[in-house]
């Protein structure tokens, strides 16, 4: 039962992984043609938006005054036109999945990397061999505690025999 688990964890991390590497390749295998389109499709949208903020506070600073009441509270009678909405900004899906999946792959990966490294035949080894010379020396000063504690022991009755 154990091993079934451990066989089903241990492909859900290689598929994961296979998915990671496809997706890594795939960002890296961006031409720069391609990078510089987007590129340009960025100045292109940075230009457009700046337009529309000359129009914009050209249009606040050139707004007439006209009369409105101090004692306005609310708005609720005034008819207004509906809005027209405005010439909407198209975003890549290949953006959107850029900016949604990178971080988390990157996370992946980087998690993936690490446990490929602790799990590898050389980490477990160095870490049995620490454990083990941990191991040894804490039974040596076990062993150097115990012989010290009877010398004390030993020590006091000794004083107590030549005292009565």
């Amino acid at each position: 039962m154990g091993t079934v688990i451990l066989a089903a964890v241990g492909g859900a991390l290689v598929a994961l992984l296979g998915v990671g590497l496809v997706t890594v390749v795939r960002r890296r295998s961006r031409t720069r043609a391609d990078l510089e389109a987007m590129l340009a499709a960025a100045q292109h949208e940075a230009d457009d938006l700046r337009a529309r903020l000359e129009e914009l506070t050209a249009l606040v600073t050139v707004a007439p005054e006209g009369e409105e009441p101090a004692y306005l509270i609310t708005d609720v009678g005034v008819v207004r036109a509906p809005a027209v909405p405005e010439d909407q900004i198209q975003v890549p899906d290949r953006l959107v999945l850029s900016a949604t999946m990178g971080e988390p792959l990157v996370k992946v990966a980087a998690l993936g990397h690490g446990l490929r490294r602790a799990l590898s035949p050389e980490s477990r080894n160095r870490i049995w061999f620490e454990m083990r010379r941990e191991v040894r020396a804490a039974r040596k000063r076990r062993r150097q505690l115990l012989k010290q504690y009877q010398r004390d022991i030993r020590a006091a009755e000794r004083a107590q025999e030549g005292l009565a």
